[in-house]
């Protein structure tokens, strides 16, 4: 699983690759909801197509190997629906919140404890809620598919990879957007998630939202259940490597003096005024929403998105699928878009 200081800096290459594009913004995440800016959606196409390939090659070498998300029906859909009506109340993504706390975002610190509150609650209801997570199908992937015919298979993930890739520059060429940070951006995650996916660095994929739960339970010690053995590893790895993103966007934002306090931002003024505490009351039904999403569909805009992405999972498209349903849904009956 890589030793801390590894993680650590795993981590803080995260963070300044996302703070360097604004994927972390309020601003821009929130836009996003709203249609209004494209950033988040085309890098993430980018990074699962380019990563898709190199991923295939990787683990064609031997020098990684496969970490699909099981396709829980239920949990995936309605998981995913949730926690994209939960990214648009918040403005932030679980990983982007660490790094926007870095910039000195209270929104961003209110999400936290609002996402802490929402990953206890969901220890505690699993085993109540456990029907409506649905039948699990598997870890289904092109790989468990086709793997047999590698040449098929290879011959997909190319095809594939291209596809999302232009998808990505078709976007940017209808918003005429000149900027090419979230080029940068999405070549450097998908370059940075294949080096954590190597087996002699970390041998696993890039998450967030794990974290949350597994905070939650230490520090009220409910940790004698079935679902804290199970998040325990990967929790404590995911703590460790938003905790690095986090120092490092701060690091950053002191050299470039840059940092703020600040809770409210110009689009949430816009469309919600400047009252403290309804951004305060909202940022933190958000963290919550957001986290109780991700722990049902088992994964977040990193874990699922784009780290499942990349291993082109049935699951993680599924789960980005009805993650967008549920953020531009939010983001019309959310914000008053009279434009």
């Amino acid at each position: 699983m890589g030793t801390i200081r590894m993680i650590f800096f795993l981590g803080g290459v995260f963070g300044v690759i996302i703070q360097y594009a604004g994927l972390n913004k309020y601003n821009v995440i929130s836009a996003q909801s709203e249609l209004k800016n494209n950033t988040v959606i085309k890098t993430i196409l980018l990074t699962i197509g380019v990563g898709a390939i190199l991923l295939s090659v990787i683990i064609g070498w031997g020098f990684a190997s496969f970490h699909v998300k099981p396709f829980v029906l239920g949990g995936v859909i309605i998981g995913g629906l949730i926690f994209g009506s939960g990214m648009t109340i918040l403005g932030y993504c679980p990983g982007t919140l660490a790094v926007s706390l870095g910039e000195g975002s209270l929104d961003a610190l209110i999400g936290i404890i609002g996402g802490l509150f929402g990953g206890l609650v969901f220890t505690v209801l699993l085993p109540h809620i456990q029907w409506i997570m649905g039948a699990n199908l598997g870890k289904i992937s092109l790989f468990s598919l086709t793997g047999t015919h590698k040449i098929i298979y290879f011959s997909l993930v190319f095809v594939i990879g291209i596809l999302l890739t232009y998808s990505a520059f078709l976007i940017n060429k209808k918003e005429k957007n000149t900027d090419k940070k979230w080029i940068i951006a999405g070549i450097a995650l998908a370059v940075l998630n294949g080096i954590v996916f190597l087996t002699a660095v970390t041998n696993r994929p890039i998450g967030a939202s794990t974290s949350y739960p597994y905070l939650a339970d230490v520090l009220t010690n409910i940790t004698g259940n079935a679902y804290f053995s199970k998040i325990q590893t990967p929790g404590n790895w995911e703590m460790i490597f938003l905790f690095g993103a986090m120092i490092a966007a701060l690091v950053v934002s002191l050299i470039k003096k840059d940092f703020k306090i600040r809770l409210i931002y110009s689009n949430w003024e816009k469309q919600k005024g400047n009252s403290k505490i309804k951004r305060i009351i909202w940022a933190f039904a958000g963290g919550f929403i957001l986290i109780f999403g991700a722990r049902m569909a088992g994964g977040c805009t990193s874990g699922h998105i784009i780290s499942g992405g990349m291993q082109l999972a049935v699951s993680s498209f599924v789960f980005g699928i009805f993650m967008f349903i549920g953020l531009v849904i939010t983001g019309k009956l959310f914000f008053n878009n009279k434009q």
